[in-house]
C-alpha cells in the first residue's frame, strides 16, 4: 500500500513537472511568435514594384516614388513609361480627371524617348486639344508604336487651325518610323499628312482608324492601302470607300484584312448623295480576305437607304442608329448571308414579323440581335428564336418591342424563348448595346 502511494505520489509529481515544463515552453513559443520582423519595403524586388506601379494612377505613382531611393529608381525605369495616357480636361468646365501640367513637363523632359504606346483623352474644349498638339510637337525623340487621339465629347480637334494640328501630327509621323496602330477619328488630318505617314511607317502600320476626317479624300486613303501592305484593320467613312480601295486591299501584295469598319452617316436629310460599290469589287475583296469582319454603322434617314442592300453584300455586323424601314430590313435578309450581328435601334409602328423570319431563314451565321424602338409579335419572335436556336449567344430585346397575341402573353414568352435558347432569358428593361 505504501509503495502504491509512493508510486502515485511520484506519478503526480512527475505529471506536475511535465505540466510546468509544457507551460514554460508555450510561454517561450508565445514570446518568440510575438517578435515579428517588419517587412523591408525598400528591398522588394524592383520587378514587383514595377508591376505595382503600372496599376497606379500617375499622381499616386509620383507620390510613391518619394518613399525611398529604390522606389524612385523604379519610377524612372523605361518600362514604366512605354504606355501612357494623357488626360487633358479643363477643370472649369469638366469633372473628368486631368494630368497635371507639371507632371507633363517632367514626362516630356525625362521620358519622352521611352514612350511607345500613347493616347490623348481630351474633353470638348479647344484649349485641351491645343494642349494635346503642344505635347505631340515635343515628341521629337520618341518612337511611338501606337497613337490614339480620343475626344470624350464633341470633337475638339476639329476646332483647331488645320495647319497647327497637321504640324504637330507630322512630328510624330516623321520621328516614329515604327507606328503600328493609329486612331485619329474626328480630326483635321488630310491627304498630304497621310503621305508623310506612309513614307515613314508603311512597313509597320497594321491598324488605322480615321472615321469622320472630312479633309481626307478617297485618293488619300487609297495611297495608304497601296503602300501599307501589312494593314489588318481599317475604319473610315463611307465617302472614302471606293471600288479602287477594295481592289487595292485585295491585291496579292496585301495581307488579309481582319476588320473593316464603315460609318455611313448623313447629317442633313436629302443633301448627301451616296455612291454605289460594285458587286464585283466586294467579291474580289472577300475572295482575298474570306474571314474579314465587315462592320457597318448606318446613321441615315429612311429616304437615303436606296443605294444600299440592292445586291449581296458581305457585311457581318450591322447597326442601324436611326429609324429604318420594313423595306430595308427585308432587303437585309435577302442580301446579307454573312450577317453575324444585327442591331435595330428604331423602326416605325408596323411589326417586323416577316422581316425577322426572313433574316432567320437566310442569315445562317446570325448569333447576336438587339431590337429597340420597334414592334414584333410574340408568336413571330418565338418562331425567330426557334429557327436560330442555340446559336443566338446575345439576344437583347426591349420589353416594349414584344406585342402579346392570341398564342403568347409577355409572361409566357419568357419560358418559351428560354426553352429554345437552352438558357434562362428575359427581355431587357433598357438597351444594352
Amino acid at each position: 500500500m505504501k509503495r502504491g502511494r509512493k508510486t502515485n505520489e511520484g506519478n503526480s509529481s512527475s505529471s506536475e513537472d511535465t505540466t510546468e515544463k509544457e507551460s514554460k515552453r508555450h510561454k517561450v513559443v508565445e514570446k518568440k511568435t510575438i517578435v515579428v520582423q517588419s517587412p523591408d519595403w525598400a528591398n522588394l524586388l524592383q520587378d514587383i514594384i514595377l508591376q505595382v506601379f503600372q496599376y497606379l494612377p500617375l499622381l499616386d505613382r509620383a507620390h510613391a516614388s518619394q518613399v525611398c531611393r529604390s522606389w524612385n529608381q523604379v519610377f524612372h525605369m523605361p518600362d514604366l513609361w512605354r504606355c501612357f495616357e494623357f488626360e487633358l480636361n479643363q477643370p472649369a468646365t469638366s469633372n473628368l480627371r486631368t494630368t497635371h501640367p507639371e507632371l507633363i513637363k517632367q514626362i516630356i523632359k525625362r521620358h519622352s524617348n521611352h514612350l511607345q504606346y500613347v493616347s490623348f483623352k481630351v474633353d470638348s474644349s479647344k484649349e485641351s486639344a491645343e494642349a494635346a498638339c503642344d505635347i505631340l510637337s515635343q515628341l521629337v525623340n520618341c518612337s511611338l508604336k501606337t497613337l490614339g487621339l480620343i475626344s470624350t465629347a464633341r470633337p475638339s480637334f476639329m476646332d483647331l487651325p488645320k495647319s497647327h494640328f497637321i504640324s504637330a501630327l507630322t512630328v510624330v509621323f516623321v520621328n516614329s518610323k515604327s507606328l503600328s496602330s493609329l486612331k485619329i477619328d474626328d480630326t483635321p488630318v488630310d491627304d498630304p499628312s497621310l503621305k508623310v505617314l506612309v513614307a515613314n511607317n508603311s512597313d509597320t502600320l497594321k491598324l488605322l482608324k480615321m472615321s469622320s476626317c472630312p479633309h481626307v479624300s478617297p485618293a488619300g486613303i487609297l495611297c495608304v492601302a497601296d503602300q501599307c501592305h501589312g494593314l489588318r484593320e481599317l475604319a473610315l467613312n463611307y465617302h472614302l470607300l471606293s471600288d479602287e480601295l477594295l481592289l487595292a486591299l485585295s491585291s496579292e501584295k496585301h495581307v488579309r484584312l481582319e476588320h473593316l469598319r464603315i460609318d455611313v452617316v448623313s447629317e442633313n436629310p436629302g443633301q448627301t448623295q451616296f455612291h454605289t460599290i460594285q458587286k464585283s469589287s466586294w467579291d474580289a475583296f472577300i475572295r482575298h480576305s474570306p474571314k474579314v469582319n465587315l462592320v457597318m454603322y448606318f446613321f441615315l434617314y429612311e429616304e437615303e437607304f436606296d443605294p444600299f442592300f440592292r445586291y449581296e453584300i458581305p457585311v457581318t455586323h450591322l447597326y442601324f442608329g436611326r429609324s429604318v424601314s420594313k423595306d430595308v430590313l427585308g432587303r437585309v435578309g435577302m442580301t446579307c448571308p454573312r450577317l453575324v450581328e444585327l442591331v435595330v435601334c428604331a423602326n416605325g409602328l408596323r411589326p417586323l414579323d416577316e422581316e425577322l423570319i426572313c433574316i432567320a431563314e437566310r442569315c445562317k451565321f446570325l448569333s447576336a440581335v438587339g431590337l429597340g424602338e420597334c414592334e414584333v409579335s410574340c408568336s413571330a419572335f418565338v418562331e425567330f428564336v426557334k429557327m436560330c436556336g442555340g446559336r443566338l449567344s446575345q439576344l437583347s430585346i426591349m420589353e416594349e418591342v414584344l406585342i402579346p397575341d392570341q398564342k403568347y402573353s409577355l409572361e409566357q414568352i419568357h419560358w418559351e424563348v428560354s426553352k429554345h435558347l437552352g438558357r434562362v432569358w428575359f427581355p431587357d428593361m433598357m438597351p444594352t448595346w
